[in-house]
């Protein structure tokens, strides 16, 4: 027990440990304020659609040899409304309209990792996560943005309460509900940019639904439901990164990992919680 926390403060000792916690806990919290509008209008697999597209953008910001988050961002936010596009014009419902964007991009990922001489270790670290590739411009961009993302969700939480609950009627009140659901793609894409170098493209998903899910087994209102979820959420970064370290373990799955044992511990305990 003493050898764990030993390795526990060394690790606190090194800067991109400290990197890795301090973006972390921003994008836990900006997942977890987003997780729910996500997840009770049933958008959640837009998430997973727009890892796909992350992993595209990626891939192209490698074989240009820039920045992939000044790539991924535009190009992102650009594909979720070209999602929610493609499901108000073209008929499409918005798993369809997800499988098509997440498909395409996937397969342009691959075809330009392939024309740029394969799968290397820095596209690896993209799709799983690399706490050790974090710098310091990614961490004070994660920080503005991600504070961006709270004071959004924060500023119109009464209008994106009422469209998560019943659209129809937030409409007749005079909230602009279209572009309420235009706000959360939007927010969401940027998160999910973000997320990237802690868990990865293929894995960032899952910290917007895991927290909102595992809160919604014991949260008895709204707003308790992204307290609780926050909390899961930060602490999920906080154990999984340690651990990963503790462990040796790749952060990212460490992280998701955590997130999963809560959820069962929650799922399990939710008659007890909730009587």
């Amino acid at each position: 027990m003493t050898d764990i926390f030993e390795l526990i403060k060394e690790a606190l000792s090194y800067s991109f440990m400290q990197r890795a916690i301090i973006v972390g806990i921003f994008i836990a919290l900006s997942s977890a304020l987003l997780g729910i509008f996500l997840v009770l209008k049933k958008y959640s697999m837009i998430g997973d659609g727009l890892a796909h597209v992350s992993f595209a953008t990626v891939a192209i910001a490698l074989f240009f040899g820039t920045s992939p988050l000044l790539v991924s961002i535009p190009i992102v936010i650009l594909s979720s409304i070209f999602i929610m596009q493609l499901n108000e014009k073209a008929g499409l419902h918005g798993d369809a309209a997800i499988g098509l964007v997440s498909s395409f991009s996937v397969a342009l990922g691959v075809l330009i990792s392939s024309v740029a001489g394969g799968f290397n270790i820095d596209l690896f670290s993209y799709l799983f996560g690399s706490i050790l590739a974090i710098t310091d411009s990614d961490m004070y961009l994660s920080i503005v943005l991600a504070g961006f993302v709270i004071a959004l969700v924060v500023f119109f939480y009464n209008d994106l309460f009422a469209v998560t609950h019943d659209e129809e009627f937030a409409s007749v009140i005079g909230i602009r509900t279209k572009l309420m659901n235009y706000l959360i793609a939007t927010l969401a894409s940027i998160t999910i940019v973000l997320g990237i170098r802690v868990v990865g493209t293929m894995l960032i998903s899952s910290m917007i639904v895991f927290p909102t899910v595992t809160a919604l087994q014991v949260s008895r209102s709204f707003k308790s439901t992204i307290v609780i979820s926050a909390l899961i959420s930060v602490a999920a970064v906080i154990i999984g990164v340690l651990a990963s370290y503790v462990l040796n373990f790749p952060s990212g799955a460490t992280i998701v990992m955590v997130n999963a044992l809560v959820f069962i511990v929650f799922f399990a305990l939710k008659p007890i919680l909730r009587s």
